[in-house]
């Protein structure tokens, strides 16, 4: 009897899935401040992956058909784009405008707001630059959460909603899929943080060369409060500073930071958080999770070495400080941003975005 030859099954093939970028849409609604309205075109205009694909795709709408919309400056622009585009939206960001009406007086959307928002599919990120974020907290999307807006009008703000909990000392605050962020170039801030979330800190800090701002500033809106000029002759902290950034890796006492500029403590704490917005202990911890960012994302160290070079001392210790500041593990957003930028991201987000494992 011949013997049948033996057949072999077809090797499966697996099928990458197809790239599409971010789609952000940014809404442009009248008495828009210019400047606020570039800045999402100009941060997420940028990324590419390592294909040289663009990261990101932005488009701007109005909420009414296609045409003009008056800017708070003497020439009105023309939006391409009606409320339907919103439906297409991964991201919608909202900038700020001096023409809210009902909006800004009242806490209400106008009838062509609430039309415009309808349009939003559940699960849509949004953000709000400034003032942007009257329109969120009127479509009820600020109910019970944290929020920020330009410092001089925080105070307003809470009085026309306080169901929302209001932090009128950041740059910019990250509610998981909701982003809102204090006045104007505060805007930059949160746009770099969305696409450090979004594709990791390499990517972001290549943006942030070429925009020539810095990837991450210090502290919050404290600094930039109006007060009674300061002595000249009197020191700054900038030497501590630079001086604690060199020497993540050890342990830095406050009295330390506190020596480099031949001032006692309690000086130096107050003058710190004058001219920083946050505490020296916060700053060192902020400082310390960003080294650990880089790190994770651009070697093969082990968690212990991270953990180690960023200052932490444990595992364990960066573990709770990065669950605190990222909400995600060493070893979550290791997996999550080594996969999508070393690998050449695929899709239009890295694994994991939105809904990392916090357990790992």
């Amino acid at each position: 009897m011949s013997q049948q030859p033996e057949t072999r099954p077809e090797p499966e093939y697996r099928q990458e899935p197809e790239f599409r970028p971010h789609r952000v849409v940014v809404l442009a609604l009248d008495g828009l401040l210019p400047f606020e309205l570039g800045i999402p075109h100009r941060i997420f205009g940028r990324p590419r992956d390592a294909e040289g694909r663009l990261l990101y795709e932005v488009a701007t709408c109005s909420i009414r058909p296609p045409g003009p919309v008056d800017t708070d400056a003497d020439f009105a622009l023309h939006v391409p784009n009606g409320p339907e585009a919103l439906a297409t939206a991964d991201t919608v960001i909202v900038p700020a405008s001096y023409e809210l009406g009902p909006v800004f007086e009242e806490g209400v959307l106008t009838p062509e707001l609430a039309a415009a928002f309808a349009h939003i599919r559940p699960g849509t990120r949004l953000a709000s630059i400034c003032t942007g974020v009257y329109v969120l907290a009127a479509a009820g999307r600020l109910d019970g959460r944290p929020a920020t807006t330009h410092w001089a009008d925080a105070e307003r703000f809470q009085r026309l909603f306080p169901q929302i909990e209001v932090d009128a000392d950041v740059l910019f605050i990250d509610d998981g899929d909701v982003l809102t962020s204090a006045g104007v170039a505060a805007g930059i801030d949160l746009c770099l943080h969305m696409v450090r979330r979004d594709f990791g800190t390499a990517v972001a800090n290549d943006v942030a060369r070429r925009t020539v701002v810095p990837p991450h500033r210090d502290g919050g809106q404290a600094q930039y409060i109006h007060r009674p000029v300061p002595d000249p002759q009197l020191a700054t902290t900038t030497a501590a500073r630079a001086w604690a950034l060199g020497r993540l890796h050890e342990p830095i006492q406050l009295r330390d930071m506190a020596e480099q500029e031949a001032m006692s403590v309690r000086t130096f704490t107050r003058r710190f958080r004058e001219e920083v917005g946050v505490s020296p202990g916060q700053w060192l911890t902020q400082q310390r999770v960003e080294r650990a960012r880089h790190l994770l994302e651009s070697s093969d160290l082990s968690i212990d070495q991270v953990a180690t070079d960023a200052g932490f001392g444990t595992a364990q210790s960066m573990r709770q400080h990065l669950q605190a500041a990222l909400g995600v593990t060493p070893t979550t957003y290791r997996r999550t941003f080594r996969t999508g930028i070393v690998s050449g991201i695929r899709g239009n987000r890295p694994e994991g975005y939105g809904g990392l494992d916090a357990a790992s």
